[in-house]
């Protein structure tokens, strides 16, 4: 299989532009609704989360799966209308509630209200956690420190091993990913409630790592195919060729256990996993379809440029935009 992505890179903008334009708009309704692009959890602003698992050792208690509205009646009736809650379990006989900060007897009325209306909780699985609003904000700004130093040292190392215009178009690629990523949970927020936590922080610092990776060996077998001379877009193309089989291997061995925790991982890596197959995804589709194609459509507009133009400043611009290796063979022979 051979692909030929110069030819259709409109295309593939347009599938990603959708999908991002989608999560923006869904970004801008949860911050409406929200205080925030995303539907925070209680790392982030605080409060109490209750976990309560039916005792299905009982006669007769898990007879039927919990009903959300069951659970959101009893809450409403402790002024607790707008907390968030979530179905557990493959069963759906766990219950996670994130409302505000609950005293010790206010959690015990609320504790002993479900028991009554549910059915039997088994006490040693259930849990009670809370968290300050101090805390929240510090893990928020902590991880949006840590995504803002990982994009500084990936921009400086590019800029490094590479042209300035590799490492800028890489960097475009990862805020595609980090923006698809984003804007998918942004909608799962919206239409199931999911929230993010400080494990999400986590995945975008993984999935920033994992993308790179693939665009830096892009890049590479780029950079060694332009001392053959040729047009730049087959020379992408061909290099995007030679690197395929390795990109798709190495993102099928990593969605292949992801997908088998977020089935049966358990509810605390769920959507951990859930974060890093969408960001390695879009990671391994940007590396293939968007930064390769970028770097072809700015690369060609520089040699129109450069055609055009007659003086002395030319030839020092094309050696720092394309390359010693490419300016020397654009002056030899026309490209194609």
């Amino acid at each position: 299989m051979k692909l030929e992505l110069s030819k259709q890179r409109y295309l593939w903008w347009t599938v990603s532009s959708g999908v991002i334009i989608a999560g923006i708009i869904a970004m801008i309704v949860s911050f409406v609704q929200f205080g925030a692009p995303l539907r925070p959890s209680l790392d982030f602003v605080g409060g109490t989360r209750l976990q309560f698992e039916r005792d299905c050792q009982q006669t007769n208690a898990c007879n039927k799966p919990i009903e959300l509205s069951e659970v959101r009646s009893v809450l409403s009736e402790q002024g607790l209308g707008d907390s968030s809650v979530q179905i557990l379990g493959t069963n759906q006989q766990a219950i996670s509630i994130s409302t505000k900060t609950l005293g010790f007897q206010e959690r015990g009325k609320v504790e002993s209200t479900l028991n009554q209306k549910l059915g039997p909780f088994d006490t040693q699985k259930s849990q009670i956690d809370t968290v300050g609003p101090t805390l929240g904000r510090q893990l928020l700004i902590g991880g949006l420190l840590a995504l803002f130093v990982s994009f500084t040292g990936i921009s400086l190392y590019l800029a490094f091993r590479f042209q300035p215009d590799y490492a800028f178009w890489g960097i475009v690629a990862l805020f595609h990913d980090i923006l698809i990523t984003v804007g998918i949970f942004s909608i799962l927020g919206l239409l199931f409630g999911i929230e993010v936590d400080s494990l999400f922080i986590v995945a975008l610092l993984t999935i920033t790592g994992f993308s790179i990776n693939d665009t830096v060996v892009i890049y590479d077998r780029v950079r060694e195919n332009l001392k053959s001379g040729g047009s730049i877009a087959d020379i992408v193309d061909f290099a995007v060729n030679q690197t395929l089989g390795r990109s798709i291997n190495t993102t099928l061995t990593v969605l292949l256990p992801l997908t088998a925790i977020f089935f049966f991982g358990g509810a605390t890596l769920k959507y951990f996993a859930l974060t890093l197959i969408i960001g390695f995804g879009a990671g391994a589709y940007s590396s293939i379809f968007i930064a390769s194609t970028l770097l072809v459509w700015w690369r060609e507009r520089m040699e129109r440029e450069i055609k055009t133009a007659t003086t002395p400043l030319t030839t020092a611009l094309m050696d720092e935009v394309l390359g010693p290796e490419k300016s020397d063979s654009t002056s030899e022979s026309s490209p194609g």
